[in-house]
């Protein structure tokens, strides 16, 4: 498996965000996650902004893999063939 930078902006209430940080677990993918409504002040103005960038529409999981490939909502097969998981 190939060694790729992972962040992922979730919320802690969100079954979507949930999926996708378990199948990132349960692959052995290394990642960041940040939970955006538990930030607060500047830096959940910080994060939002960051997210805005990757995906205007603000929705979640918004999953960024090496800084340039931008997956939005839990879409397994996209994950996978962008982590190039079995």
């Amino acid at each position: 498996m190939a060694e790729h930078q992972v962040m992922v902006y979730a919320l802690s209430t969100c079954s979507h965000c949930r999926n996708a940080r378990e199948l990132l677990d349960h692959s052995g993918v290394q990642y960041d996650c940040i939970e955006v409504d538990l930030t607060e002040g500047e830096e959940r103005d910080r994060v939002v902004a960051q997210v805005r960038e990757a995906n205007p529409s603000l929705s979640f999981p918004t999953i960024v893999i090496d800084s340039d490939t931008v997956i939005v909502g839990f879409k397994e097969q996209a994950i996978r063939e962008a982590l190039e998981l079995q």
